[in-house]
């Protein structure tokens, strides 16, 4: 019940930061304090395994990475300098990271780890999930609407399509040592949901994506979006943890939430990069 409860309260808050053009503001709020607990929860696992994460250095390199997706644009003319000042700040996370490490001193037993985990929770959180912004801000309000109309209710339906199918017929399990209550099954009727969904959404308000290409997209957000949450799960089982956190009641933290939606935010971003660039506001 926490869970429907959950659900009900902020899929609509999301669902308004979308489609109404005013509330982009709402988005980013929303994207900047799912990424602040994602990026949070991340460290707060590292810790549980004895690593010392650098947390500020990790928020201020997140920090300046989701302010450059924030003024991102998909124009070919200026998309060049947004990778190049990605780049920059980057090495300087990298490096500035390692040098902070250093002189802090001994012991340095725990220097690979900790710098490794401050810069990898950047990366997972921020630099995938930072595309959603980027996606939000930088198309023309209509077609952002529609393709993150078209993320969330592929994503969504198919985690949906996996849970009550793997929980009705699933007996083959997917991963056992990682997610044991994954199943095959429960893989196929998430596709299935997706394609279904992704055929809807052709039909319902996104004609400009063919079908030719709305469901082989579906699929592969699919295939990602499972690969992201086996692969949160096992951050959570190395660490020894059930949720990342308990903020979100009935789902868990906001790395649970995200965790089928950071490895395909890049996707949709550059699918629509290439595929829309006649249509670039």
């Amino acid at each position: 019940m926490s869970r429907v409860v959950t659900a009900a309260i902020a899929l609509p808050i999301l669902i308004a930061s979308i489609l109404v053009s005013w509330l982009q503001p709402l988005f980013v709020a929303l994207a900047a304090a799912a990424f602040i607990f994602g990026l949070y929860e991340f460290y707060v696992l590292a810790r549980k395994k004895d690593m010392k994460p650098d947390v500020a250095a990790g928020f201020l390199g997140g920090a300046a990475l989701f302010t450059i997706f924030y003024f991102a644009t998909p124009d070919p003319t200026q998309s060049r300098l947004d990778v190049q000042t990605i780049l920059l700040v980057l090495i300087v996370l990298t490096a500035g990271t390692l040098i902070a490490a250093m002189l802090r001193g001994a012991p340095f037993d725990k220097m690979i780890t900790a710098s490794g985990a401050t810069i990898l929770g950047v990366l997972y959180v921020v630099l995938l999930g930072g595309h959603l912004v980027a996606v939000r801000n930088g198309f023309e309000h209509t077609l952002s609407a529609h393709l993150l109309s078209f993320f969330f209710l592929v994503l969504m339906g198919a985690d949906t399509g996996a849970y009550y199918t793997g929980r009705a017929i699933g007996k083959h399990k997917l991963a056992p040592t990682i997610s044991p209550g994954k199943t095959w099954e429960g893989v196929v009727g998430g596709v299935v949901a997706a394609l279904v969904l992704a055929t809807a959404a052709h039909f319902w308000f996104f004609r400009e994506l063919p079908l030719k290409w709305a469901l082989p997209l579906a699929a592969v957000m699919t295939v990602l979006g499972i690969f992201g949450d086996l692969t949160e799960s096992a951050l959570k089982r190395g660490a020894g943890a059930k949720d990342a956190a308990k903020i979100l009641p009935g789902h868990g933290g906001a790395l649970d939430r995200l965790d089928s939606l950071l490895f395909n935010a890049p996707l949709i971003y550059y699918f629509a990069h290439f595929y829309f660039s006649t249509h670039l506001a």
